[in-house]
């Protein structure tokens, strides 16, 4: 259990950029341009206190060589996204990021569609995630905001829960509001359970400059990972400005 009580304000808002978009972008035509590497390296330089790269089995943006040069060149920490596979297992104890976020990964899915289904999927997980725990990487699982998916994170040894965002952010995108302000509740509601827990609670998926700020609000959150909208945004007015300013956004909900 927590030495703090569930209501405790955790202290500043951390900022995972998420870098996979812009090896989308790359790998449209081939090439080595842009290179997320050379966005990994902004992002840090513009106040991104760390980031994340998915790994996919299909190997549809972010390649092997990415996660060897990202290990080479970084200081902030690596979340290292993968699937819950013998391949992706290995290629984490070879590189040993500083943490590994177990996430669903469907090959016809465009991008993440829901958390990781970890009740049903219980004694597998953790004897996937044993390995990973020993050799030092803070093992975190992306989930829905259920209670019965954050008390089974928490049996299978998991230090962190990422809550999926993207129901959320969707039913803002497209005016349902009182979905909307239902499912802010339950992030809100079940980001306190975890944390009364003892775990760490992260959230992401689809946060925007217009939806992030009462997340961010949570005081249990300690952690937002966004990559899509920066990359997007980034087109427009560059990755620094646009990372300065969720920064600002993310700092000014906090007390």
């Amino acid at each position: 259990m927590s030495a703090l009580p569930p209501s405790a304000p955790l202290g500043r808002l951390r900022l995972g950029v998420n870098i996979d978009h812009v090896a989308t972008v790359r790998n449209a035509r081939g090439g080595e341009a842009p290179d997320p590497i050379r966005a990994a390296e902004l992002a840090q330089a513009s106040g991104a206190d760390g980031i994340t790269a998915h790994l996919r089995e299909d190997r549809r943006h972010i390649s092997d060589r990415d996660i060897d040069r990202l290990m080479d060149v970084l200081s902030v920490p690596l979340n290292f996204e993968m699937a819950a596979t013998d391949e992706m297992q290995a290629i984490a104890l070879r590189h040993k990021p500083h943490a590994v976020c177990i996430v669903p990964e469907k090959r016809e899915e465009r991008t993440t569609e829901g958390g990781l289904e970890v009740a049903q999927d219980e004694n597998r997980l953790a004897h996937f995630i044993a390995p990973l725990r020993e050799a030092g990487c803070r093992v975190s699982i992306f989930i829905a905001a259920d209670q019965r998916q954050i008390d089974a994170a928490h049996r299978i040894g998991a230090a962190v829960i990422e809550l999926h965002t993207g129901a959320y952010c969707d039913a803002h995108a497209e005016g349902r509001i009182a979905d909307r302000d239902a499912e802010l509740e339950r992030l809100r509601a079940m980001s306190t359970y975890a944390h009364g827990l003892g775990l760490e609670v992260h959230a992401g998926h689809g946060l925007t400059y217009d939806t992030v700020q009462p997340v961010a609000a949570f005081p249990e959150v300690m952690e937002l990972n966004i990559g899509h909208f920066l990359i997007g945004e980034a087109i427009f007015r560059g990755l620094e400005p646009a990372i300065a300013e969720m920064r600002r956004l993310m700092d000014d909900s906090r007390p």
